[in-house]
């Protein structure tokens, strides 16, 4: 049977969708909620839904070229941004793909479907799971397509430019195209210094993908997209699928987000803020914590505590990232909440530790 293998599933068991005590660390959703200038947006859009939606995104396109200082011609919008990683595989159809292990698992899950042959980079543990620049011995005559995500996702590292601007070098020396996952880059305070939406325009095997749907807190919207200054690949991107993949509300939706710009500076300061005190609680209680800048943290649990399973009993869901490529069990994800939540969430891990950590490991 097919195995979901993301967090965000409040479906698989129905108490969850009723439960309105639910706290869900699992997703890693901007906790400050929707904007209230896309609830609308939203709202105002669904008389247009007995029309089919725009197949060439073209206000959102015009919208995104202004906000990123790029031609329409370099952006290709799907729903969602695991829609359009599908749609560049199977564009580009690379016969060996190289991703990072641990890391986002639907890279390799798209590659496969074009019959790909993976190669793996392994982050490790000793190098708080960094990316270092032994990537770039890593990529060889052999390899056909390269797939970073900066941050990285369940490590929340970032890669810092040097080294993706080396990796981009060796890249095109190879004549390989290079995909980086930017989607928790929205979360970044400095995201200018990391990154690479300003090296587009020169460098044609570069492309990058990005998602409405953390930053605004919609993935039940579902909107993502994609920069290249490749037009011959996103004309393949039009005909690799239907040709109405974005909806109607989804395009209203995101024409409304880009305008959010005040909603952006406050959820950076928010993560920025929570991020930190979280990692000092959870230290405080005893997990490993490995320091990122995204919106969320990776944890090693002492002693292989079940965290998650404790959790749930408590009306939280975190990620078990035992099922990610170079993790194993004990590993876990939370998401970067509100102080209310956060403090909520680590009184019962502390009266966990107290009550029942010994109990379990004796």
């Amino acid at each position: 049977m097919y195995q979901y293998a993301h967090g965000g599933d409040i479906y698989s068991d129905p108490s969850l969708t009723r439960n309105k005590k639910l706290l869900d660390y699992s997703a890693n959703i901007n906790p400050m909620g929707i904007p209230a200038g896309v609830r609308k947006a939203l709202i105002a859009s669904v008389s247009g839904c007995v029309h089919y939606p725009d197949p060439f995104c073209r206000e959102l396109r015009h919208g995104l070229g202004e906000y990123y200082s790029v031609p329409e011609s370099m952006i290709y919008c799907g729903n969602g941004a695991a829609d359009v990683l599908f749609r560049i595989m199977a564009a580009i159809q690379p016969k060996r793909t190289l991703v990072l292990a641990p890391t986002f698992a639907d890279y390799e899950k798209a590659a496969l479907t074009v019959g790909s042959r993976m190669d793996y980079f392994t982050l490790r543990e000793e190098n708080e799971f960094s990316v270092t620049d032994d990537i770039l011995k890593a990529i060889t005559k052999r390899t056909q397509m390269v797939v970073l995500c900066n941050p990285n996702n369940p490590t929340g590292k970032l890669m810092e430019k040097d080294l993706l601007l080396s990796v981009l070098k060796h890249c095109e020396g190879l004549h390989i195209p290079l995909l980086v996952d930017e989607c928790f880059m929205d979360f970044i305070e400095d995201e200018k210094k990391f990154s690479l939406t300003d090296h587009l325009s020169e460098h044609p095997g570069l492309i990058i993908l990005k998602a409405f749907t953390k930053i605004y807190a919609i993935p039940g919207v579902r909107l993502g997209f994609c920069l290249t200054s490749d037009t011959a690949l996103t004309d393949k991107l039009y005909a690799s699928g239907q040709d109405w993949n974005v909806s109607v509300l989804a395009q209203a939706a995101g024409v409304a987000a880009l305008k959010e710009t005040e909603y952006l500076e406050e959820s950076r300061k928010l993560i920025s803020v929570e991020r930190d005190y979280l990692i000092s609680q959870l230290r405080m209680i005893g997990a490993r914590v490995f320091e990122g800048s995204a919106n969320y943290i990776l944890i090693r649990s002492p002693h292989k505590y079940p965290w998650q399973e404790k959790l749930k009993k408590h009306n939280i869901l975190i990620r078990d990232c035992s099922n990610y490529r170079g993790l194993s069990s004990g590993f876990y994800r939370l998401a970067v909440r509100t102080r209310r939540e956060n403090r909520k969430l680590i009184k019962i891990m502390k009266e966990l530790v107290k009550h029942d950590f010994f109990d379990y490991i004796n």
